[in-house]
């Protein structure tokens, strides 16, 4: 089975979905799409849900005013070139209103629950003790899936983001410690390093020590093997394989191991990225100009739910607030 991100899935698809939204695809963009869905059977659901989740939206019409930009966008082919910036921004919030009703409705705990050995919640950080005495720091909305065996200790990274202290291999137990996720695995060489999602595919950064991280498989180009140091952290993926991530800041991405989330002078964009992760609802923001504005501060993550209104007021921006949905325009 393709490893292919499912966050990653469920934006194509709603792009798809919004496009289609806009006017006639090209024979072109129908071709990519027919190819697109054909090939991974995850692409054709998520465009199936994509589609009936889109027609269910029509019924958000009620919105203030306030917000056009999360209409319905009429036919590209009806607007002279001055409109079409605000055809694309229309169909970027349209877009991200999809989305963010997709992962309300996606439910992966659901397929996780029978797999998982281990699982948190939105919001939950939770440490596990494994059999050997290695530890796992599970992030919110992640799982993972043991699989010991005599050769090795391998964990499978389900969904989400987790930190592994490993426990060392000595005359009694020498099995390698080995993490996989996103088509790649982590052999531990040390004893600390995070392992997470990223785009299409996944990240490692090494904490203390070192690790040693390979795809499963040869990517389309770019490397397939690399051992990270201490400090150092990288991304892949099957098309542009294993890079480093140089401007990645470990420590920033790891805070939610003491309880909170912190943010210096990032755009609003990524800063509701990373929130939503850690809420049960989900907050979006409706306008590129808006998202691109920086926001400073500490979150806790045990207290959340004041976030919309906290923004909101900081940024001076109008919110509405639907069951689960936070739309900051």
């Amino acid at each position: 089975m393709s490893s292919q991100n499912e966050q990653a899935i469920r934006e194509q698809a709603a792009e798809w979905v919004v496009r289609e939204g806009a006017g006639p695809l090209s024979p072109e963009q129908q071709r990519a799409l027919a190819q697109w869905c054909g090939s991974d059977p995850r692409h054709a659901r998520a465009y199936a849900l994509a589609q009936a989740t889109w027609a269910d939206l029509g019924q958000l019409a009620g919105l203030p005013a306030a917000a056009p930009s999360l209409a319905l966008a009429p036919p590209a082919r009806a607007l002279d070139r001055r409109r079409r910036p605000r055809l694309r921004q229309g169909l970027a919030s349209a877009a991200a209103l999809l989305l963010a009703v997709l992962t309300l409705h996606w439910a992966p705990q659901a397929w996780q629950g029978w797999r998982a050995d281990y699982s948190t919640r939105a919001g939950e950080v939770r440490q596990v003790t494994l059999a050997d005495g290695s530890r796992v720091d599970l992030d919110s909305h992640s799982a993972i899936e043991l699989a010991f065996n005599d050769q090795e200790r391998r964990v499978r990274l389900l969904s989400g983001e987790a930190v592994f202290s490993a426990a060392p291999v000595t005359a009694q137990e020498t099995r390698p410690f080995v993490v996989e996720y996103a088509g790649a695995s982590s052999r531990a060489l040390g004893t600390r390093f995070v392992v997470g999602a990223a785009g299409e595919g996944g990240w490692v950064g090494m904490l203390e020590h070192s690790v040693a991280v390979e795809l499963q498989s040869p990517p389309q180009q770019g490397r397939a093997s690399q051992v990270l140091k201490e400090g150092e952290s990288l991304r892949y993926d099957q098309r542009l394989g294993l890079r480093p991530w140089p401007q990645h800041d470990l420590q920033r991405a790891t805070d939610w191991q003491r309880g909170v989330l912190v943010f210096e002078r990032q755009p609003l964009g990524e800063v509701v990225a990373r929130l939503n992760q850690y809420r049960p609802g989900r907050i979006v923001v409706a306008s590129e100009q808006l998202a691109q504005r920086q926001v400073s501060g500490v979150f806790r993550l045990g207290n959340l739910d004041s976030v919309p209104a906290v923004l909101g007021n900081e940024l001076q921006a109008n919110l509405v607030e639907l069951a689960g949905l936070a739309l900051l325009y």
